[in-house]
C-alpha cells in the first residue's frame, strides 16, 4: 500500500515541480487573461475572491476523499458586495458551492421552484410575494453579466486550487496595486502526493486504514513576494478558540508579509470579525480592529444585514489607500 510511505514537507517550488497541473489550466488561464485585459482598459479594480473548500483525493480513480468544511457563503456573499462597490470580480470557487446571486435560492434555503406557480395552460409565473426580491437579485445579476464584470472559475481538489492560484495571481499582477486578493476558500492543510496515491479504490477487506499525509505548501509567501507584487492581499484565519484568534492572525501577517488578516471565530463569524494589519504610523507594529453587527440588524432594504457588506466597504477604503500609497 503506497499510502503512508516517505512523508515529507513540500516547498511551493517542489510542489509545482512534482504535482501535475489540472487538464483545464491552460483554458482557464486564457479566460482570466482576456478578462484582466478588458478590466485594465475599463479602469476597474479587480478582486479575486476564492470560495469554498478543497478536497484531498485518496485514490487516482477517486471514490474516497477528505473535504474541508465550507459552503462558500462568505465568498459568494462578498463577491456580490465587491461587484456593488464597482470592482470586477474573478470568482474562483469550489464546484457546486454557493455562487453570487444564485446563493439566494439554494436547494436548502428558499428553493427556487417554491417561488414559481404554473396554471392550467402551462404558463409559469413568480408568486406575488416573491417578485420584488427576485427582481432585485435578477437585476443585480444582469448588471454584472451585461457589464462583463464577473468571471468564474471552478476547482475541486487542493491541487486544482494551488495551480489556479499561482496562474491567476500571475495574470492579475498586470494590474499591480489595483488587484485585490480576497482569500476566503477553506484550503486543505494536508494532501497525498500523486506518486503515493492508490490507482484504484482502496479496499476495506483488510480492516483499518492508516494514512500519513504531507503538509500542503504555504503559497501565500511566494504569492506576496513573487506572483502578485504590489497587490492588496487579504487572508482569513478561522479558529474555534477565540484566545488564539488575534495571536495567530498576527503571526500569519508577520510570516507572509501581506496586508490584512481577517480573523473569525467559527461560532460568531456571521456577526463579528477582527481586522489585523500593520499600523501605517508605526514601523513593525501590528494593529487589530473589530467589526461587529447586531444579529438582528436590518440593511437599508429591510433585509437581514450581512457582515460581508461592512467587510467589503472597509476593504474598499483600505484598498484605495493602498493604491494611493503605491503611486507615491
Amino acid at each position: 500500500m503506497p499510502i503512508g510511505e516517505n512523508s515529507s514537507q513540500f516547498s511551493a517550488e517542489e510542489y509545482f515541480a512534482t504535482q501535475p497541473p489540472p487538464a483545464s489550466l491552460e483554458h482557464d488561464v486564457s479566460g482570466v487573461r482576456d478578462f484582466v485585459a478588458r478590466q485594465k482598459v475599463a479602469g476597474r479594480k479587480v478582486a479575486l475572491v476564492t470560495s469554498g473548500g478543497t478536497t484531498v483525493p485518496l485514490e487516482l480513480n477517486v471514490v474516497r476523499f477528505l473535504d474541508n468544511f465550507s459552503a462558500g457563503t462568505r465568498g459568494a456573499t462578498s463577491a456580490e458586495y465587491f461587484l456593488n462597490a464597482g470592482y470586477a470580480v474573478i470568482f474562483m470557487h469550489r464546484q457546486f458551492s454557493l455562487q453570487p446571486f444564485s446563493r439566494h435560492y439554494s436547494h436548502s434555503t428558499n428553493p427556487f421552484l417554491d417561488l414559481l406557480n404554473v396554471n392550467a395552460s402551462g404558463d409559469i409565473s413568480v408568486g406575488t410575494d416573491q417578485r420584488s426580491d427576485l427582481a432585485e437579485v435578477l437585476a443585480s445579476y444582469q448588471t454584472a453579466r451585461d457589464s462583463g464584470s464577473l468571471h468564474t472559475l471552478t476547482f475541486v481538489t487542493v491541487n486544482d486550487y494551488l495551480w489556479l492560484m499561482r496562474a491567476v495571481s500571475k495574470e492579475l499582477a498586470e494590474l499591480r496595486s489595483r488587484a485585490l486578493y480576497y482569500l476566503a476558500a477553506a484550503v486543505s492543510d494536508f494532501f497525498l502526493p500523486r506518486q503515493r496515491l492508490s490507482e484504484h479504490k482502496i479496499q476495506s477487506g483488510k480492516g483499518s486504514l492508516l494514512i500519513e499525509m504531507d503538509q500542503v505548501p504555504k503559497i501565500l509567501k511566494p504569492m506576496v513576494d513573487e506572483w502578485a507584487q504590489d497587490g492588496f492581499v487579504v487572508s482569513f484565519k478561522l479558529e474555534t478558540d477565540d484566545t488564539l484568534l488575534i495571536p495567530k492572525a498576527q503571526a500569519a501577517l508577520e510570516r507572509y508579509g501581506h496586508q490584512i488578516v481577517i480573523g473569525n471565530d467559527l461560532h460568531r463569524r456571521k456577526y463579528e470579525v477582527v481586522f489585523v494589519s500593520r499600523d501605517p504610523t508605526k514601523a513593525e507594529s501590528v494593529t487589530s480592529s473589530w467589526l461587529r453587527i447586531d444579529p438582528k440588524a436590518m440593511n437599508a432594504r429591510g433585509k437581514p444585514k450581512e457582515i460581508e457588506e461592512d467587510i467589503v466597504a472597509e476593504l474598499n477604503a483600505r484598498h484605495d489607500t493602498w493604491i494611493a500609497s503605491r503611486k507615491q
